[in-house]
């Protein structure tokens, strides 16, 4: 039996992932998991989801839920609670705030759930991984936050609509912060295994502008409907199941490093790994040129920063 919980459910981003992640049929339970005065709004999304997938004859257990105690025997705890991103602001704005959430959320975890994977969704990122590494004080290998997924598929998609072919045949990635420091390696991107700086000669294709519009992404969606919604719920389902399939798929998360890639000591930021039912399988190397190296050296120095604040806030 897979069970995932999911701390912060009735948010846009959990509820979507818990309904995403039910549709997928690959889970057999799911825990809202809420403060405890949003409880029934948390069992009023398990009885509309409910009829959702009755359509489509889906058995998923769905729990609503403010009790620890229902977090026990989770294989994934995903961490999705905290104050919300608004237009202007800054990832690491929420950073202070959101790190007292996810270090409570973690250390409950850690008594409750003591051999499960904890997953951070939770903003900024990189910098709430750390936190909930340090807080729980699981192996690094099973505290992962989403890191670069969603910008890598955000890529994806630009560079195969933008040149009108399939999705499949473009191969890209994206390193570093999940937030303005994040890192494309065009060095290593191929589409149709063609390198894009052969490819890119044969077609009109301004790369500097879509990296540009790459980098703007969540604010300009934000700026629009008011939350990032579909996006991340999805790439946070795709995990999810890779994780819990055991698939040993290459994705783009954030990591704990220490030497790993590029003598990178102490701070969590976005690589790319081997995700298994156990969480990190391995860092994978990655070839970077001199301007990409630079990039995520820079990255990693802003988030460290950020991080060395906010845990010495946490102390405090």
């Amino acid at each position: 039996m897979v069970k995932v919980s999911i701390m912060g459910a009735t948010g846009v981003i959990g509820k979507n992932v818990a309904f995403t992640l039910a549709r997928a049929d690959t889970v057999d339970e799911i825990v809202f998991f809420a403060r405890e005065q949003s409880v029934e709004k948390a069992r009023g999304e398990t009885f509309d989801m409910y009829d959702a997938l009755a359509a489509e004859d889906i058995d998923c257990r769905l729990t609503p839920s403010s009790d620890y105690e229902d977090l026990k025997n989770s294989a994934i705890v995903l961490i999705t609670a905290g104050i919300p991103r608004e237009e202007g602001m800054n990832r690491r704005d929420l950073a202070i705030p959101n790190a007292k959430i996810v270090d409570e959320y973690a250390k409950q975890i850690a008594v409750h759930a003591p051999d499960s994977i904890i997953l951070i969704a939770t903003n900024p990122v990189d910098v709430m991984t750390t936190v909930a590494y340090k807080s729980s004080g699981f192996p690094k290998s099973r505290v992962i936050g989403i890191g670069n997924h969603l910008d890598s598929l955000r890529l994806k998609a630009y560079f195969s609509k933008h040149i009108n072919i399939n999705s499949s045949e473009v191969h890209t990635r994206v390193i570093g912060e999940h937030g303005d420091h994040m890192v494309p390696l065009l060095s290593s991107t191929t589409i149709g295994g063609i390198p894009l700086k052969y490819f890119a000669k044969s077609v009109d294709m301004e790369v500097p502008r879509l990296v540009k519009r790459l980098k703007k992404a969540g604010n300009t969606i934000i700026s629009k409907k008011g939350a990032t919604e579909y996006g991340p719920a999805f790439a946070i389902s795709n995990l999810i199941s890779t994780i819990i399939t055991d698939s040993h798929k290459i994705l783009t998360v954030s990591n704990y490093l220490e030497g790993e890639i590029g003598d990178i000591y102490d701070v969590s930021i976005g690589v790319p790994a081997v995700l298994s039912k156990n969480g990190i399988a391995m860092i994978v190397p990655i070839h970077m040129n001199d301007f990409e190296e630079h990039e995520f050296r820079i990255a990693a120095n802003v988030i460290k920063e950020t991080t060395d604040e906010v845990l010495k806030s946490l102390n405090e």
